[in-house]
């Protein structure tokens, strides 16, 4: 091989390495993540998600244990039906509450689970009975200059 040639693979090389570096990044960052089917399936019923997506990471006490896989509107009942794709070794109890929480400054949801001490634990495809429902600002400070407005008149 001569010189020229050398030179051309070597920066091919570079190339692919930089690449596959920025392709890797991306996924991280992006959070697109697989590790294949979890094992646990719950459901979790929310008056208001709030700004809450796919692949939001559910945790337990911070530690993420899984991440919400769909987001629908339940038509029975008018509630946002969150199913979540949790670890297959965790028990949670009939009693776990899950509520729907801003992470950090950029106001990422996720959702939190208390996995509860009950005796009876939620079947795979099973529901978490309580729940809270996300806070939304914009409703706090609706809610807050309405009082505040009809407080003013009397």
């Amino acid at each position: 091989m001569n010189r020229l040639a050398m030179r051309d693979l070597v920066v091919g090389i570079f190339v692919l390495c930089g690449l596959g570096a920025v392709a890797y990044l991306s996924f991280q960052l992006g959070g697109s993540s697989y590790a294949g089917p979890r094992g646990l399936t719950v459901h979790a019923y929310f008056d208001e998600v709030g700004g809450l997506s796919s692949r939001a990471p559910v945790v337990i006490g911070g530690v993420k244990v899984g991440q919400v896989v769909r987001i629908a509107l339940d038509r029975e009942n008018y509630r946002a039906k969150v199913t979540m794709d949790l670890d297959g070794s965790l028990e949670l109890r009939e009693d776990a509450s899950a509520s729907v929480v801003t992470q950090g400054v950029l106001g990422d949801k996720l959702v939190a689970i208390d996995p509860g001490g009950a005796d009876e634990v939620i079947p795979d495809g099973g529901t978490i009975a309580h729940t809270q429902s996300a806070v939304v600002l914009e409703q706090l400070i609706g809610k807050f200059v309405t009082s505040f407005g009809s407080g003013a008149e009397k």
